[in-house]
């Protein structure tokens, strides 16, 4: 048995010297120290040995084994260096060209701009509050004022999960929610996504809201406007002006439409603001009596205000965009531009 151990590690040793390759290297692993190899094959007679013969071929095998493993090591080191210094000669490579820089991402506009908005009525001393998507249609139009034959629900394409179930058309419901559960006074906004079936260069099927809303002991429209004339100035400049329409919202009673001064031209009149020098940037109004009862509300003690704000709809007038959809497109040639 020793006789054989000598003849494989003389053979092993003339194989690997000579390999040329590292698949040689590997096929000679194979050979020699695989599942089927030599090596494993001489493993397999200890069993038929006595304790002493075991113990002493034992020891000569292993001896065997870890000098073939060697010598496959060091030929492959010797192989794969040898490749590379082919290869560098033979490759047109030129080291001192930079590598390939990694684009970094950014944020997207409309978050560009979410953001900015937060951070103003933060600032503003008014908390964050976030609601359902899938909402209930109690909270999304019944505890809003919008009875189930009220004609208003018309005024919002509604995509409905089922009969009392809906993709929240605004983020109003939010406003009802934390009525339910928290006493005056309050001061809250509720951003958060929004849908409605309807798609063209003003509209998307999803969109970005942000609700917000002030309830406590005489609070009076003119506090609306002061608050939403910050606000403007703060993202379109100080020299942007709004005006108050008198609108509908089931929700809201007066309710208005805030106009600011058309951003393009200034208010002197362009295609933008269809030559009026105004743009419609969101709705507004005193709270409707009705939506205190249904949040338990005493509305002969507590008065207040909300809106709600269409942030596509800012960021369209802050950067200059023509087409909503833009935005969810994600072309790299639009976001790039920010």
């Amino acid at each position: 048995m020793h006789n054989d151990l000598d003849v494989i590690k003389s053979k092993a040793g003339e194989e690997i010297a000579s390999a040329s390759g590292l698949k040689d290297i590997h096929d000679l692993k194979v050979k020699y120290l695989g599942k089927k190899g030599l090596i494993t094959t001489q493993l397999k007679t200890l069993g038929a040995l006595s304790r002493e013969e075991k113990k002493e071929f034992g020891k000569v095998l292993n001896e065997c084994k870890n000098h073939i493993q060697d010598l496959l090591n060091k030929q492959e080191a010797i192989l794969k260096t040898s490749e590379l210094d082919i290869s560098l000669k033979t490759q047109n490579i030129d080291v001192t060209v930079p590598g390939s820089s990694v684009p970094f991402g950014h944020l997207h506009p409309v978050t560009l701009v979410f953001d900015e908005i937060i951070s103003i009525f933060l600032s503003l001393g008014f908390t964050v509050e976030e609601g359902p998507e899938i909402e209930e249609d109690f909270y999304n139009f019944e505890a809003l004022n919008f009875p189930k034959d009220h004609p208003a629900r018309d005024m919002q394409d509604t995509f409905f999960i089922c009969e009392d179930v809906v993709l929240r058309t605004h983020t109003s419901p939010v406003q009802v929610r934390v009525m339910e559960k928290n006493a005056p006074p309050l001061r809250v906004i509720a951003p958060g996504k929004v849908y409605r079936c309807d798609s063209d260069v003003s509209h998307i099927p999803m969109f970005h809201q942000l609700e917000g809303f002030m309830v406590d002991k005489n609070i009076r429209m003119t506090d609306l406007k002061g608050i939403l004339e910050l606000v403007v100035h703060r993202i379109f400049g100080p020299n942007t002006s709004i005006r108050l329409r008198p609108s509908f919202f089931p929700f809201t009673e007066p309710s208005v439409e805030i106009d600011i001064s058309c951003v393009i031209c200034k208010g002197s009149g362009c295609n933008v603001c269809q030559t009026t020098g105004w743009i419609e940037i969101l709705g507004a109004g005193m709270i409707n009596p009705r939506v205190y009862e249904k949040a338990g509300y005493d509305p002969d003690k507590y008065t207040g205000f909300a809106f709600g704000l269409g942030i596509e709809r800012v960021a369209m007038l802050k950067y200059g965009i023509n087409d909503v959809r833009l935005f969810p497109e994600n072309d790299m040639r639009f976001l790039k531009q920010f």
